[in-house]
């Protein structure tokens, strides 16, 4: 392995108690002459975290949904998640927080002065510009971790970008993949959650399902690999195997293909530009067929929609992401049906969104905002 004297690399794990923080601590305990855990944090699951501290040997911790309380020896709230991380010496931060919340930690660990393996979308599609601008300025890296960016990124390594054509990101559908066109309509939370071939959260599963996610991830390829939505294309890949494609000029494709395993584009974010033999990810060709289609817009207008809002500019991409958090939450409150999360995003994105996201305040201010409007249109929906 290169540059030896570089391990073990200090890592902070922000929402380890989620999907990608458990991925990413099992990639720790596979791995751990190779990294130590210098900072966790979690939301609000308090003695899961405590746990985690103490098997790791961690005292630095966060809680950012609860305020302070005595018989929590460590950061609480939003200002003390961003201060850990300020004040804690890491050379990686890992983003494993869901939402627009996870914006400000992505922006406190650059600013910091530590790289950004970064699996929240929203940091991207909410003010990527800005995002590209402060990582440069600092000199840090941004390491994808969600399979798909981390595929193309890996693909793009040593490679002439004047031959780039475009990218091609797998989606498997959602859990309603099969599921005819006019039962969508009365489709339930708990078939959304029945995802085919990955274990996530539920929110993000839901965006599966809508393929809302594969919007925020054409949004977010955007900013990552500097190439307009038109030359970003999606397909259905059922089997979750191959995880993107580029194509390059004269029209061949090339791909990146392993088992549906988030420990692998993990493990080779937080060890980049090495890459360590690893169990992650195996694959066994034997026998295995692989297919790809065309998304069907009826099923899943969130992907449209998307486009449209990469092409609209300015800050449409920040209220797509934003209308569709509020639709999410009220599906999953079970307050509005299944196909209503997309006839809200559309008619919020019927608004004047054309701002420039000169700065993070603006992006914020401009996300409440979407946010109220959001609501609004949702509360006609509400019976």
């Amino acid at each position: 392995m290169k540059d030896e004297n570089n391990y073990p690399r200090k890592l902070i794990i922000l929402g380890s108690t989620g999907s990608i923080g458990k991925n990413t601590l099992e990639v720790c305990r596979s791995f751990p002459d190779l990294f130590k855990i210098t900072a966790l944090s979690a939301h609000t699951r308090e003695e899961e975290l405590l746990s985690l501290g103490r098997e790791f040997s961690v005292k630095t911790l966060a809680l950012s949904g609860k305020e302070k309380h005595r018989n929590f020896p460590g950061y609480c709230g939003t200002e003390g998640l961003l201060q850990m991380i300020r004040e804690t010496s890491a050379d990686i931060v890992i983003n494993g927080i869901s939402g627009a919340v996870g914006l400000l930690p992505s922006l406190a660990a650059l600013e910091s002065g530590k790289n950004l393996a970064l699996a929240n979308k929203e940091t991207m599609v909410m003010a990527g510009d800005l995002i590209n601008a402060l990582a440069k300025r600092e000199g840090k890296r941004i390491l994808p971790v969600d399979s798909e960016h981390s595929a193309v990124f890996f693909l793009l390594q040593n490679r002439n970008l004047k031959a780039l054509d475009s990218i091609i990101l797998t989606a498997s559908g959602g859990a309603l993949r099969d599921l005819p066109l006019e039962e969508l309509c009365k489709a339930t939370l708990e078939q959304v959650l029945r995802h085919p071939n990955w274990s996530m959260g539920q929110k993000i599963t839901v965006d599966s399902a809508t393929m809302a996610n594969k919007g925020l991830e054409v949004l977010e390829a955007e900013k990552l690999f500097g190439l307009p939505a038109e030359r970003i294309q999606v397909v259905i890949h059922p089997q979750s195997r191959v995880h993107s494609f580029i194509k390059t000029r004269d029209g061949a494709l090339y791909a990146q293909i392993s088992d549906p395993d988030m420990r692998l584009p993990i493990m080779n974010a937080l060890t980049f530009p090495d890459l360590p033999a690893s169990p992650f990810g195996k694959l066994d060709l034997s026998d295995l067929t692989l297919n790809f289609y065309k998304p069907d817009a009826r099923k899943y207008p969130l992907l449209p929609l998307a486009y449209s809002a990469a092409v609209s500019g300015g800050g449409y991409p920040l209220a797509y992401n934003a209308a569709n958090e509020v639709a999410v939450e009220a599906f999953m409150q079970q307050r509005i049906g299944f196909m209503d999360i997309a006839a809200i995003v559309s008619e919020t994105l019927e608004g004047d969104w054309q701002f420039p996201l000169k700065s993070i305040d603006t992006a914020l201010e401009m996300d409440r905002s979407v946010r109220e409007y959001a609501r609004r249109v949702m509360n006609k929906k509400v019976v």
